[in-house]
């Protein structure tokens, strides 16, 4: 890579949510904000490569895609209005880097309840997270073009419906969250799983941005149980990171993980928070199960000390919250480790997941284990075509190529 794509892709991962709630706030129109930021990093491809990097990445961004957006609603003659409220702001200095309340606003604008959950999610991950839309279809299990469909009903709904840019007052704030921990959670697993092509295994800006946006969320509802646990979660799964791959880029499972190499210090964060949520006596929702369970792996000192029992006890409660497939088959992951892989196979196999790789990367090493080799090896090549992640898919592929 060279140096100029580096500064960009750094740029488009500190800049791009930045850049579209500024871009919102001035000119009340996402579709807009969306198109001018995505105008003007297709600018500085070109212009950085002649000119060179400016001093100030963020602030070329903004004024170049403030300058786009002006030109578009010049072009626009029905919108006149918009055209003078852009040429009065032009002149407006943006302190770059003094916007995370910004972020914010955008969060909660694209998780309102009058769009539908699914909506809200794809939306916040285009528009906040940054991710591309084949990223968020993968999240999604979804098709590309069906995903791209939804993202701009829901900005035309914005739109329509003339949606506030605004934190919500302290009264909507509880019955607003719901929507806006599934957006970061999925920020954060895009991050902590990164599935889009070129893009490296773990996408640490994802992350850190998913964890500093639910602080603030955190702030804003301090005794809210649901985001203590997804902040909890988020910490406790981070605290993992630099041990997750190895130096040749491949996947290291949980089993194998260094675990001096976990971070202490966000592990002890995490357990403080889901102590707290446990001695708070109120029934735990799913981020909060989610984080119990990752408490358990990380309270082990060595994998073979993990207390399975306790963590099919948790997965048992999060079935009865979370119903899905995918629950279900984290939860036969687990039961492998008490009632063995035959067990666990069976019940992967009621799942309808075929079109989801971890289902075939766990039926795969079922079958190892019960020694069905070329079923095994059939299930790996499936979970390889349809793994996303460069680095899982080194790990499967080395998995199927040890199998005799």
């Amino acid at each position: 890579m060279s140096p100029v794509e580096e500064a960009l892709s750094r740029a488009h991962r500190a800049e791009w949510a930045r850049l579209v709630a500024v871009l919102t706030r001035r000119f009340g129109d996402l579709d807009i904000a969306e198109e001018a930021a995505a105008e003007a990093f297709a600018t500085a491809v070109e212009r950085w490569a002649a000119d060179g990097v400016p001093p100030n990445p963020g602030a070329w961004l903004t004024t170049t895609a403030v300058r786009k957006a002006i030109d578009r609603l010049r072009r626009e003659s029905k919108r006149e209005d918009k055209h003078r409220e852009a040429l009065s702001m032009h002149d407006e200095q943006e302190p770059v880097g003094a916007i995370d309340d910004e972020r914010l606003r955008l969060l909660f604008t694209c998780c309102h309840p009058a769009l539908a959950m699914e909506a809200r999610v794809a939306l916040t991950l285009r528009m906040v997270g940054g991710l591309t839309v084949p990223e968020i279809a993968s999240a999604f299990l979804a098709r590309e073009s069906a995903m791209g469909k939804r993202i701009t009903r829901a900005k035309n709904k914005i739109k329509a419906a003339r949606i506030p840019y605004r934190v919500p007052s302290a009264e909507d704030l509880p019955r607003r969250v719901s929507g806006v921990l599934a957006v970061l959670f999925l920020v954060f697993n895009e991050g902590y799983l990164a599935t889009g092509p070129g893009t490296d295994p773990v996408r640490q800006e994802l992350t850190a941005e998913a964890i500093r946006l639910t602080r603030l969320v955190r702030g804003l509802l301090p005794d809210d149980g649901e985001v203590a646990g997804l902040l909890a979660l988020m910490l406790l799964t981070e605290a993992r990171r630099a041990a997750r791959v190895s130096d040749s880029g491949e996947l290291i499972t949980l089993h194998e993980q260094d675990r001096g190499a976990w971070d202490a210090d966000l592990i002890a964060e995490g357990h403080r928070l889901v102590r707290e949520r446990l001695a708070a006596g109120a029934a735990p929702g799913r981020y909060q199960i989610l984080a119990a369970i990752n408490a358990v792996h990380t309270s082990a000192r060595d994998a073979r000390d993990t207390d399975w029992s306790q963590v099919v006890a948790l997965y048992d409660q999060l079935v009865r919250l979370d119903p899905s497939p995918i629950v279900a088959l984290n939860r036969a992951i687990a039961v492998a480790e008490i009632d063995g892989p035959e067990v666990a196979l069976a019940a992967v196999d009621r799942l309808a997941l075929s079109g989801y790789h971890a289902f075939h990367a766990t039926r795969a090493d079922l079958l190892r284990r019960l020694g069905r080799v070329p079923e095994s090896r059939s299930a790996y090549g499936r979970a390889i075509e349809l793994a996303g992640n460069t680095a899982e898919i080194a790990y499967l592929t080395r998995r199927r190529d040890q199998l005799e």
